[in-house]
């Protein structure tokens, strides 16, 4: 026999399950007994016993665990005044519907709290050349069910065991039935496109940074919120491979074990990722004056990607005596070690006081702003208007499609307006970014037209008042036109301490941090 079973091992699970299959849509037990002297239990049945109870199916075959943990319900109901009913409703095993077990007049004994039952069936089905001997064990103790199903089936002449474990508690009646993934995400900056949940079709997706290797998609690690009391698996914080085209399916099954659902996650594409991390700063060399030599962004004093407001302010350092005005502080726009991971920029709105430097207005607050763009103070002199001094936006090659980072942004005050007078205002940061069109190299826009240009094709914008902890940021792109690839385009990323800060509007000492900002692009 052992030759047998080793050639048959296969194959005589399925049948196996197929016996079970038999068994169970079968009247398992047209009566477990019908003792007319048994004790009287009404009222226990009633208050502890009956319900529905959840819990899994353990199945051994010849003493080998061929499935456990399969999650099902059984509901006790009264019979008589000592028996009771079980069911074990809409059965299946691998993909197979095996019916209804029904266990009917069970008759109860009691030993202290605990309440036993025990049933005989044989079975002969000619159909499938099936002999079984089915004995049923069960015990109910403080709102807790075991039921044993030892199997002795003879199938073909081929003898063998099989044991069907059930374990389960008595439910309240206030679990949930809802059966969701409500939240899927990754705490990795190789997912550029957040998943998303599709409960029709039963899958997320999501896309990765093109640069991403197989050794980093195969260690991703998802973290999974799911309906209330609903258990996930395989289980949220644990790695799973995305790598090569994975799919990777999760079950989720519900507080109540009434229902499961199941969805297919696997990554639907690559995305191009642009990240500016503001480790790196330098100073511009070009001034011989060390107080002139402002902090700059990059190792590139002459041709940085990022810029700012502190050449202004520089400019008020060493030419504001001329109007009046002296300014000896900080530059607005510098690094700080109080960041997300190495440096980050701090822009802390500063009181420059107000007047004018041959005739161009100074403003009480200078507001604090990093963009990506150049900027050129003498241009407020030379053309005759300061909003001409910022030329925001670098040529980009690629569609933009969002702007992440990371911010924290503390008000501060007092508030001043436009005319320099102090109001009872609260100050808040900006972070924008806007894609537009252009027809040459030259063609720029300017903090006067910046958000209203009629060559805009794309941008958000995102405020906050104060915020303690560095705390993720999003702008998703909102496109107003059409994306033409045979286009030239530039994109600007704006950074303010101060949104108002353009129209001369800004408080004393507002400070906003960034670090970590990434353009994601298709």
């Amino acid at each position: 026999m052992g030759n047998l079973l080793t050639k048959q091992v296969l194959s005589m699970k399925k049948n196996l399950f197929y016996l079970f299959a038999l068994i169970c849509s079968m009247s398992l037990f047209t009566a477990c007994s019908d003792d007319d002297d048994a004790p009287d239990y009404s009222k226990v049945i009633e208050s502890e016993i009956a319900g529905n109870y959840k819990g899994t199916l353990d199945i051994k075959l010849e003493g080998t665990t061929i499935a456990s943990g399969l999650p099902k319900n059984i509901t006790i109901s009264k019979a008589g005044n000592s028996t009771i009913n079980l069911l074990l409703a809409n059965f299946s095993l691998m993909g197979m519907d095996l019916g209804d077990i029904e266990l009917k007049d069970c008759q109860l004994s009691q030993k202290d709290n605990s309440y036993s039952f025990t049933g005989i069936q044989s079975l002969n089905i000619e159909k499938y050349q099936l002999k079984a001997d089915v004995k049923a064990t069960g015990t109910i103790v403080d709102g807790t069910i075991t039921v044993q199903l030892d199997i002795a089936a003879k199938l073909n002449g081929l003898s063998q065991n099989v044991q069907v474990t059930y374990e389960g508690t008595k439910m309240t009646g206030n679990e949930s039935s809802e059966a969701k993934i409500t939240a899927f995400t990754f705490e990795s900056e190789l997912v550029t496109e957040r998943p998303v949940i599709n409960e029709e079709d039963g899958t997320i997706v999501f896309k990765v940074d093109e640069d991403a290797t197989a050794a980093d998609l195969s260690a991703l690690v998802p973290v999974i919120t799911v309906s209330e009391g609903a258990i996930v698996t395989p289980k949220s914080g644990e790695a799973k491979d995305f790598s090569n085209g994975n799919k990777i399916v999760y079950t989720v099954l519900s507080e109540d074990y009434s229902q499961m659902k199941t969805y297919t996650v696997f990554v639907a594409g690559t995305q191009k990722v642009r990240e500016y991390s503001f480790d790196e700063w330098t100073k511009d060399l070009s001034q011989t004056d060390e107080k002139a030599q402002f902090p700059i962004i990059g190792t590139d004093h002459n041709n940085p990607l990022w810029t700012s407001c502190n050449q202004a302010v520089m400019l008020i350092k060493t030419l504001g005596m001329l109007g009046g005005i002296t300014y000896t502080g900080d530059y607005p726009v510098r690094p700080t070690d109080d960041a997300v991971s190495g440096k980050a920029i701090l822009m802390e709105s500063v009181f420059t006081t107000g007047g004018a430097i041959f005739g161009t207005p100074v403003p009480k607050v200078t507001a604090a702003t990093a963009f990506l763009g150049t900027f050129n103070a003498m241009a407020a002199v030379t053309e005759g208007d300061p909003m001409l001094s910022t030329k925001f936006g670098i040529m980009f090659p690629d569609k933009p499609l969002e702007v992440r980072g990371f911010f924290k942004y503390t008000a501060g005050t007092p508030f001043y307006n436009k005319e320099g007078v102090e109001v009872d205002k609260k100050d808040e940061c900006a972070i924008s970014a806007v894609l537009y069109e252009i027809e040459n190299e030259e063609e720029t826009l300017h903090g006067g037209n910046i958000y209203t240009a009629t060559n805009i094709v794309a941008s958000a914008i995102f405020n906050s008042g104060d915020q303690q902890d560095y705390t993720p940021f999003s702008l998703k792109l909102a496109y107003h036109k059409e994306y033409d690839t045979t286009k030239k385009y530039k994109f600007a990323v704006i950074l303010s301490a101060s949104k108002d800060g353009a129209a001369y509007e800004a408080a004393v000492g507002s400070k906003l941090f960034v670090d970590n900002v990434s353009i994601i692009c298709e």
